[in-house]
């Protein structure tokens, strides 16, 4: 018998293999959302998407991250008829129809409301716990920036004033334990979050909650936006998807996602930034576009239609260079910048 026989057949740990041949280091499970560049945003390429373990969305109130969350629960839930979606919902910010607008079935929606980290940590440790590698669910929570910690409340009953430490540790503690779960089981679990400034001269955006989410995130989001304006008035926001952790995507990249008034997320903004740079797309005059060695004209309403894109995707290599501009481990030679609201 082989040294390495010996020792996995002594291994008292199930799931214990020769590494080639471990389950947990085949190629990831994506699954991709109809909007290209959240995939860019999640893997570095628009054919991935949601993975399992840890998805941190981190950014100001009204920054649209309930609604990113969704839209990557409803693209799970499409693609595996028999998934389902464990929300916890400490904010109840998100009414039936809020799901429905993402064609979310509310019958497969297990909303579970909870008060405080420590109730969270017992209920998603036990459900974890009795889930098969078989079970398909994804898991949403909104959020674990406006969680209390249980002695913050327990000292808020008992007119206690003293500041509470406890808050940090037990998020530490409550992602430490969840993360061997979602890679194991192939769970995706989506934590909306808050974001605060950092004191200094030149002040960041910082992920509430202490080192441990850092830790344990898979991909970390700050989202910040940029202002959408018709001359002088202002229509609307781009959001902008700001990597701040990620196994796929470099670090630091912007990506921005337009949201419309009345028709929600547009599917294909934030493509033309990076068709601009790597001159798939020239700006002939200003509020004009065309496709590489096209005459015809665009206005930028219709370049956020499919069919401006699907020729670049069908006759180019944009899919690739979209990898180069994003993906880990891939060079590239083309930068660019996305300026969001606060940037000097």
């Amino acid at each position: 018998m082989s040294v390495m026989d010996k020792l996995r057949k002594q291994s008292k740990i199930k799931d214990t293999a020769v590494l080639q041949d471990s389950k947990f280091f085949q190629e990831v499970d994506m699954v991709p959302t109809d909007v290209p560049m959240i995939n860019v945003a999640l893997s570095g390429s628009t054919e991935g998407g949601v993975t399992p373990g840890l998805t941190v969305l981190a950014g100001p109130s009204k920054h649209f991250k309930t609604s990113f969350a969704l839209l990557m629960a409803s693209a799970y839930l499409e693609k595996r008829p028999d998934s389902v979606l464990l929300f916890y919902d400490s904010e109840f910010g998100s009414p039936q129809s809020y799901f429905e607008q993402f064609g979310i079935d509310t019958n497969r929606v297990l909303h579970c409301p909870i008060k405080d980290v420590e109730e969270l940590k017992f209920d998603i440790i036990n459900q974890l716990e009795n889930l098969d590698a078989s079970d398909d669910v994804i898991v949403v929570i909104d959020s674990v920036g406006n969680l209390a910690s249980k002695k913050e409340l327990e000292d808020a009953m008992n007119e206690k004033s003293v500041a509470d430490m406890s808050r940090a540790k037990a998020f530490k503690s409550l992602f430490r334990m969840v993360t061997p779960y979602l890679n194991m089981k192939k769970i995706p679990l989506i934590a909306i979050n808050h974001t605060y400034k950092e004191i200094g001269l030149f002040p960041k955006d910082v992920v509430s909650g202490g080192t441990g989410i850092y830790y344990s995130a898979d991909n970390i989001w700050i989202i910040g936006r940029r202002q959408n304006k018709t001359g002088t008035e202002v229509t609307g926001y781009d959001f902008v998807i700001k990597v701040d952790k990620s196994r796929y995507v470099k670090e630091q990249s912007k990506i921005p996602i337009s949201v419309s008034w009345d028709g929600g997320v547009e599917k294909y903004s934030g493509l033309l930034d990076v068709a601009l740079a790597g001159e798939y797309v020239v700006k002939p005059s200003n509020g004009w576009y065309q496709r590489a060695g096209e005459e015809k004209k665009y206005r930028q309403k219709e370049t956020l239609e499919r069919e401006f894109w699907e020729p670049i995707f069908a006759t180019t290599d944009f899919k690739d260079f979209l990898k180069k501009s994003y993906k880990i481990g891939l060079p590239s030679d083309v930068e660019f910048d996305i300026m969001v609201e606060g940037d000097a």
